[in-house]
């Protein structure tokens, strides 16, 4: 055992970085891989008496913010100094490192860091740090020792809270081939598991701080780059009063000019929204920080910034020509990293975009759907900022339509439609657009403002009965379909309500979480009065409760909800809400009665969602609400509603059955 060292902390080490690989897993028996992991870079100075400190990539110290991880590797170093080289990261409750998590985290830390609780360990946020290098054990420095000696020295470390610390998962090239897999088999793995990609390691390779040499190259499964704030739009509609998008820029690789290098508007939370309007409107400047004005069409209704600030965006391109990027969503601050670092991705992904070019637009092909033929166009066009296109969109249409098109029979249909994607125009569609097949079903209905039975106050509705009228709903950017709580007979009447609806919306404060509470003691109270409550999420932030119900009276189920709505904002005022007025709704779930409204529609069951990712509103079990502990474990996209179809079939199957007469209160 080496002797003693000072109880002085090490001097921190300049992290060695990963040069992207173009493309190309490297491969071949001199390479290791590791998980490329997705938190804040840290290295973590352990002195001899245990006492840490962290820091960040640029030199940040990081040891009050995560505190939780000071002195943890210390009674495995038997008095001895250290320096690791790793990251600090969150795991969501589905096992993946999430960085959306820990930057929920960060913005908390930074809310309270000038209060007396500026050290509180936020124990339902828990980080890890994630060691994949050994760069000083004791009095000695081992920045000169090959990687696999490095490696096998931290791996030697008994790790004493997994917890907290652990060492990142190690693949040689050999013991993959002695297992009979490939790197590529490994990248599998690692993109079915929700990892960003993989870092291969040169085994002979020392430790160069602060160098991007050839001795790690980092293969990633999503692109994402590191942008300089450089202004903001305020939001419209929904978004009025805060932050609507940021303006991106970076340095250009060859003059060092501060550039224009787009936008980005989706992946904010509410919270994060007004987190970072805060501080942009402490740094406005009059006039925009580039080189070069930018395009007029892009700085519409612009607020400029000192160029301070650096965040993470994810991309699916980089145009080469104007150098923008495209279809962008937005990751998070990057509090770790400094302005002046900070290039345009075309000096580092320019390999990667020749290798990996998106596809271009297809043209129209003709598909078979059920007994109609139909042609479909721009299949390979992205609708949703994570890249998800409208091809897949209408292949998730195609393989639940089984399960959803129950739910949309008879029912008429408002679409809510992107034709741009998510992030351009959106816009409700109550009457059939021009140009629909002739073998669409439609009802002529009044509007909801019309007192005459029929004439230019009606309404002409789609019916969606089969597979074809979903797939023609989808090849026109339909994503999101909503039906109101009746149906209409053959003749194109208005059937009696049949179904009460309860929609749970999380104000300020609240999330999914919260909806669910609020859930389970509607279910009581429903259960009480003889109904069948089923539980769904919206797709969004909130859920809804579906009961089957019997009524002649068009405005009972409204009655009904409301009254139930308010005894529960009665007896829990502090959490719950009947009023709609969002002045009302901070730390409360709003219950919206109002949905039973004969003029109101709610998100149909399996409807995809306008949201930064293809988010379903999914049917639950009593016992995934009851479980509910992280907003995380109710968020379902398209394919992870197809994998629970096939598990589970329909959780709605048998709602008509439960169908009982609506009581009164």
């Amino acid at each position: 055992m080496a002797a003693r060292a000072s109880s002085s902390v090490p001097g921190w080490v300049e992290p060695m970085l990963a040069k992207a690989d173009g493309g190309r897993l490297r491969e071949g028996p001199e390479w290791a891989y590791e998980y490329k992991l997705d938190g804040y870079r840290a290295c973590m100075q352990i002195a001899g008496d245990g006492t840490t400190v962290l820091t960040s990539r640029n030199g940040i110290d990081f040891t009050h913010e995560f505190a939780d991880l000071a002195g943890v590797l210390a009674p495995a170093l038997h008095g001895r100094a250290a320096v690791l080289d790793g990251e600090i990261v969150v795991y969501n409750d589905a096992g993946q490192i999430d960085f959306g998590l820990l930057q929920e985290r960060r913005g908390r830390y930074q809310t309270h860091r000038s209060s007396p609780r500026r050290t509180e360990p936020f124990h339902d946020v828990p980080v890890r740090f994630l060691a994949f290098d050994l760069l000083q054990l004791g009095t000695t420095s081992l920045l000169r020792e090959p990687y696999e000696e490095r490696r096998a020295l931290l791996a030697g470390l008994a790790m004493p809270d997994p917890f907290r610390i652990s060492v990142v998962r190690q693949f040689t090239f050999t013991e993959l081939a002695a297992d009979r897999r490939t790197p590529q088999d490994l990248l599998d793995h690692v993109a079915a598991t929700g990892h960003e990609g993989l870092v291969a390691k040169l085994l002979r390779a020392p430790y160069v701080p602060g160098k991007r040499p050839d001795y790690w190259c980092k293969h990633a499964l999503i692109q994402t780059t590191e942008v300089i704030i450089c202004g903001w739009r305020p939001g419209q509609s929904r978004l009025s009063g805060s932050l609507g998008g940021l303006l991106l820029g970076g340095h250009d690789p060859d003059t060092g000019e501060l550039i224009y290098i787009g936008d980005v508007g989706t992946g904010f939370t509410e919270a994060e929204r007004g987190r970072l309007l805060t501080r942009l409107e402490a740094i406005e400047r009059r006039k925009h920080p580039f080189a070069v004005t930018p395009p007029r069409e892009d700085t519409v209704r612009a607020h400029w910034v000192r160029p301070e600030l650096v965040g993470e965006v994810v991309y699916r391109q980089f145009t080469r020509g104007a150098g923008r990027l495209r279809h962008t969503a937005w990751r998070g601050l990057r509090e770790d990293r400094e302005p002046a670092d900070i290039l345009a991705p075309r000096a580092r992904e320019r390999v990667a975009a020749e290798a990996a070019p998106t596809p271009p637009v297809g043209p129209k092909i003709t598909v078979q759907a059920g007994s109609r033929r139909l042609k479909l166009s721009n299949l390979d066009k992205p609708l949703y900022p994570d890249g998800f296109t409208k091809g897949e969109v209408i292949n998730y249409y195609s393989r639940i339509a089984e399960v959803l098109l129950p739910h949309l029979a008879d029912r008429p249909v408002t679409f809510i439609r992107f034709p741009d994607g998510v992030g351009g125009q959106q816009f409700f569609e109550k009457n059939v657009p021009n140009g629909a097949p002739g073998w669409l079903p439609t009802v002529r209905l009044p509007s909801s403002g019309s007192r005459s039975g029929r004439g230019e106050n009606e309404i002409e509705y789609a019916l969606l009965d089969e597979l074809a009228a979903l797939v023609w709903a989808a090849n026109m950017a339909a994503l999101e379909l909503h039906v109101p709580q009746w149906r209409v007979d053959a003749g194109g009447q208005r059937l009696p309500p049949d179904l009460l609806v309860f929609d749970l919306d999380p104000g300020p404060g609240t999330s999914i979480v919260q909806c669910c509470r609020v859930a389970e003691r509607l279910r009581d109270v429903l259960l009480g009065d003889g109904l069948t409550p089923f539980p769904k999420t919206s797709g969004s932030k909130g859920m809804q409760l579906y009961a089957a119900i019997d009524t002649d009276d068009p405005t009972a189920p409204s009655t009904y909800a409301k009254k139930l709505a308010q005894q529960l904002a009665r007896e829990t005022p502090d959490s719950v809400t009947a009023v709609m007025a969002k002045n009302q709704r901070t730390n409360r779930i709003f219950i919206d009665w109002s949905q039973n409204n004969p003029a109101k529609t709610t998100i149909a069951p399996y409807s995809l969602r306008g949201r930064d990712h293809p988010t379903v509103s999914t049917p639950l079990t009593w016992d995934e609400v009851e479980a509910c502990r992280h907003v995380t474990q109710l968020v379902f996209t398209a394919d992870d509603v197809l994998d629970r179809v096939d598990d589970h079939g329909d959780l709605l199957l048998n709602l008509p059955e439960k169908r009982t007469p609506l009581p009164s209160r």
